[in-house]
């Protein structure tokens, strides 16, 4: 039987709602109720028992307003909170982890080289280390932090091109990146550099990122528990923030509308 309630989706701020494009993109009879938590911004930085206490009082407010399903549209929040989510929750809770896998597998059993880009606290915890154990045998892999990239987004300014380029080469230029095969986006407000990446890599590296596939695995889930919306419904989304400020409820509206593409004007 189909299900109009809505997908609860959230995040350490504003980078989930890239994954709200995703899901209003693939999934557009959705309703879509997206929190951010910037007034916490960023979690990278936080103990995972911070992570974990914010993530539980959030998911219990939007199961509290229906949701039939939640997305953690943050791989450190998936890190700090998943398990125990789902421990305690009788509903689906789809996560988000880098796309290491992706990457890896691109060269179709030829060894690769991959720069992992996420927060500190993402790739400090053991599930970033078991999914990095799988592949470090075959491939060589590059944990990189970047922590103020989150910070960018959140303070609006990804419109500040020297700004962010200046931030990506502190980041970035210790590596030789002619020959890197890929550069995985391990946090969802990566996705807005996606194409200050492209100008910062070498043509033949890969961009990748998890959105596609945390939003298939969501459609799968759902289908097959009957609870997809009917084709007749309408979708939309709701953003909310523990931020009340005007500034961030704009840009809120700005990165879901445009995905960040007005941040790439010089």
């Amino acid at each position: 039987m189909a299900s109009s309630a809505p997908i609860g989706v959230f995040d350490s701020g504003l980078g989930g709602i890239s994954v709200v494009r995703e899901i209003r993109r693939e999934m557009p009879h959705e309703r879509i109720m997206f929190f951010g938590d910037s007034e916490h911004a960023p979690y990278g930085t936080k103990t995972p028992e911070q992570v974990r206490a914010l993530s539980e009082q959030i998911v219990e407010d939007l199961v509290a307003q229906g949701a039939k399903a939640i997305v953690i549209a943050c791989n450190t929040a998936t890190s700090a909170a998943a398990a125990a989510l789902r421990d305690h929750y009788n509903l689906p809770i789809i996560g988000m982890e880098p796309a290491l896998k992706v990457a890896c597998d691109r060269g179709h059993g030829r060894r690769q080289r991959v720069i992992v880009a996420a927060t500190p606290l993402t790739l400090r915890e053991h599930k970033f280390a078991a999914l990095m154990h799988r592949f470090e045998s075959g491939h060589t892999i590059f944990p990189q932090p970047c922590p103020e990239l989150v910070r960018i987004v959140e303070e609006g300014r990804l419109a500040d091109h020297d700004l962010v380029m200046r931030t990506l080469h502190g980041y970035f230029d210790r590596y030789d990146l002619d020959s890197i095969d890929s550069v995985v986006l391990g946090c969802t407000h990566f996705i807005f550099y996606r194409d200050y990446f492209r100008e910062l890599l070498p043509d033949n590296v890969a961009i990748v990122d998890g959105n596609a596939g945390t939003v298939h695995h969501l459609d799968v889930i759902l289908e097959s528990l009957g609870a997809l919306a009917p084709d007749t419904a309408e979708g939309g989304a709701t953003l909310t923030n523990s931020d009340p400020s005007p500034r961030v409820a704009a840009l809120a509206e700005e990165l879901l509308e445009t995905g960040g593409e007005t941040g790439l004007r010089r």
